[in-house]
């Protein structure tokens, strides 16, 4: 009987496991699963948080709504019905000391069609005038492996990328839209432009896609993303897979040439046989453990930011915020710190079950001093949280519920390099490691549904080649 490890307990881990086990009972292979996970939780970035009455998110709050692979999944899960969209669409920038409306006809702040240009308040007129580039330029030279910043840039203006599109964009992705690849971001906009001659009419003819359940873009569930989690390890371990929580891997060693087997040396002095390791864990654990100095030099080029989260639950109404929408993204301000502000409540009405205002504001490490505020205590961070609602929103009350979460290092940043250093790593991994696979956001994508689908992804590698070795 072959065993797989499964390092990591986020989603993708936990997908890894699912999809494994399905498919090979499904064969009638007998296989043994195990999931190893460092923290006493499952969940990875996905860590919910209920307290005074608040639902809180300390990692991911949400999945979108247009990546259908999730859809599925709900189902056998059973989790269909606890699904929950966000309220409103509506988002604003925070620049020059007030809120201005992101058109609400965009995509990641990029402008769905000519009147949705014309529209903006973030734009001057000579900036939209220079935007109107991209309807009569043609692409002669961009491909997917150059800068998302340099291709919307080159079509669409400097003015528009800097006031509307890179705050939004650079706050999904985690670094400076110049060292992010269309590969690693958004592909399908230079599908868009080669295909309509015009980014923004591309988006346009393809509306559908980005506007099809109106202002629902996003969803989660009644009781937090941490119902997912919740439901997977139930499902696991009525399925007999063994699941073991609190326990770091310390080393993985090949034991045989001819026929690749594996040690997994575990933190509490166990050892794990594996036949098939499927490592899901971030690119620094994944190079701790192997300890392989061919592989080092790729892995330590991969890199990943941080991101501090700071909760903020009032005894206030939630129609104490100014204006209506889901919050704002800061740019180009000097009277806040913050980087953005979700509100809650008002976007996912289930987090607040009275009705109350919760607000959620992000530090990153791609703003200066970051270095500083990654230092602050929790009281320290609170008191900057606090000084940021009162300068953007108005709002002075002392909160009843503040929930503080660091992600240092956690956030991966897919530079330009970024594809070329994972295909490096893949034909090194299938050289030195047969049998072990790379999976996760490090490598593949950040949002839930990415990491569902390489999870799902590298569940089929490993039972296609069991099935294969037996016929």
């Amino acid at each position: 009987m072959k065993t797989v490890v499964i390092v990591g307990g986020g989603v993708t881990g936990l997908s890894a496991a699912y999809y494994l086990e399905r498919e090979l009972s499904e064969a009638q292979e007998q296989l043994q699963i195990v999931v190893v996970e460092a923290k006493e939780k499952l969940g990875g970035k996905i860590h919910t948080i209920h307290e005074s009455g608040f639902i809180m998110e300390a990692g991911a709050d949400s999945i979108v709504t247009r990546k259908q692979n999730t859809v599925p999944l709900l189902e056998e899960l059973g989790l269909a019905d606890e699904v929950v969209h966000n309220a409103t669409g509506k988002s604003y920038i925070y620049t020059e000391g007030q809120l201005k409306l992101i058109p609400e006809e965009a995509v990641f702040g990029i402008p769905i069609g000519l009147e949705s240009l014309a529209k903006s308040e973030l734009v001057s007129a000579e900036g939209k005038v220079e935007a109107l580039r991209d309807i009569y330029t043609p692409n002669e030279s961009f491909t997917a492996e150059d800068s998302v910043g340099a291709f919307l840039e080159a079509f669409l203006g400097e003015e528009l990328v800097r006031k509307q599109i890179a705050p939004v964009l650079s706050g999904v992705y985690s670094g400076s839209l110049k060292d992010l690849t269309l590969a690693s971001t958004m592909p399908y906009l230079l599908d868009y432009k080669n295909e309509y001659g015009s980014i923004m009419l591309g988006l346009e003819a393809n509306r559908h896609i980005f506007k099809g359940n109106g202002n629902k873009k996003f969803f989660s569930f009644h009781g937090g993303l941490g119902c997912l989690v919740d439901r997977f390890e139930e499902k696991l371990k009525l399925k007999n897979v063994e699941i073991m929580k609190g326990v770091p891997v310390n080393g993985i060693q090949k034991t045989s040439d001819d026929s690749p087997s594996y040690q997994v040396q575990l933190g509490d002095g166990a050892v794990l046989s594996a036949d098939y390791i499927v490592l899901s864990t971030p690119h620094q654990a994944a190079m701790s453990m192997l300890n392989n100095k061919d592989l080092n030099e790729d892995f330590s080029r991969l890199r990943g930011s941080s991101m501090l989260s700071v909760y903020l639950g009032f005894d206030l109404d939630d129609d104490a915020l100014p204006v209506d929408g889901t919050g704002f993204i800061v740019s180009g301000s000097e009277d806040v710190r913050c980087n953005a502000c979700t509100w809650t409540s008002r976007k996912w009405p289930h987090t607040s079950a009275e009705g109350k205002l919760l607000t959620r504001l992000f530090y990153k490490s791609t703003s200066p001093g970051f270095e500083e505020l990654a230092n602050m205590t929790e009281g320290q961070l609170l008191d900057l949280a606090l000084t940021d609602v009162a300068r953007s929103l108005g709002i002075q009350a002392k909160p009843v519920s503040c929930v503080i979460y660091k992600w240092l290092d956690a956030m991966p940043n897919y530079h330009l390099q970024h594809p070329e250093l994972v295909r490096s790593l893949e034909g090194r991994m299938k050289q030195v490691y047969p049998g072990v696979l790379l999976a996760g956001c490090s490598y593949y994508g950040v949002g839930i549904p990415d990491c569902i689908a390489n999870g799902e992804a590298a569940a089929k590698r490993i039972a296609q080649d069991i099935k294969g070795a037996k016929s």
